[in-house]
């Protein structure tokens, strides 16, 4: 890997809210989220992982790094949790993880491909199996609220994205014909 400071483009004296803002512009600018074309999206993810993995070395080389995998996927941050990942060797408990952020990051095929994975090579893991098994039997693979860990994710999202105005204004359309065929009327202009 080249030189994290680099990669970030800060001083290696830089102070930890410097580093932090330097990261959070990159990693807005190379969100693979903001690019729609596939060849772009992939190198998008590239780039995101080379940053994520030079803020985790910067980080958790000021910081101790005291925080576990687990942790950083329930508190969803889930780039720190990722960058953590690609230090790690590719056991069954990694992809049982990548399944994970996957997961919260509503990419379920990826999901059930890595939880798959973690169950085949440790089928005596009771976790990985119920994780998978979540996402089979309860049609978890096709209900991106629940997440692996139980209950149901929050935050403002629908579908695996952020509610925006469409579908507000879509639900308060649907509910105005339901009112008027009820012989109400909730926006009287429609």
């Amino acid at each position: 890997m080249k030189d994290p400071y680099e990669i970030l483009g800060v001083k290696p004296g830089a102070s930890e809210e410097e580093i932090k803002t330097a990261y959070r512009g990159l990693a807005k600018k190379y969100h693979p989220d903001r690019y729609q074309d596939d060849a772009m999206r992939e190198l998008a993810q590239e780039k995101m992982s080379e940053i994520n993995a030079a803020y985790d070395s910067i980080i958790s080389g000021k910081a101790g790094g005291g925080e576990n995998i687990r942790e950083l996927i329930r508190q969803n941050r889930l780039s720190e949790a990722e960058a953590r990942l690609q230090n790690m060797n590719k056991n069954a408990e990694w992809y049982f993880l990548m399944g994970s952020v996957c997961y919260k990051r509503g990419w379920l095929s990826d999901a059930m491909r890595y939880y798959q994975t973690a169950v085949n090579m440790d089928p005596a893991n009771g976790e990985y199996r119920e994780a998978l098994n979540r996402m089979n039997t309860s049609g978890a693979y096709n209900n991106p609220y629940q997440n692996p860990y139980g209950g149901y994710r929050t935050g403002g999202y629908y579908g695996g994205r952020r509610a925006d105005s469409c579908d507000v204004c879509s639900s308060l359309i649907c509910a105005d014909c339901c009112c008027e065929c009820m012989g109400g009327d909730l926006i009287p202009c429609c």
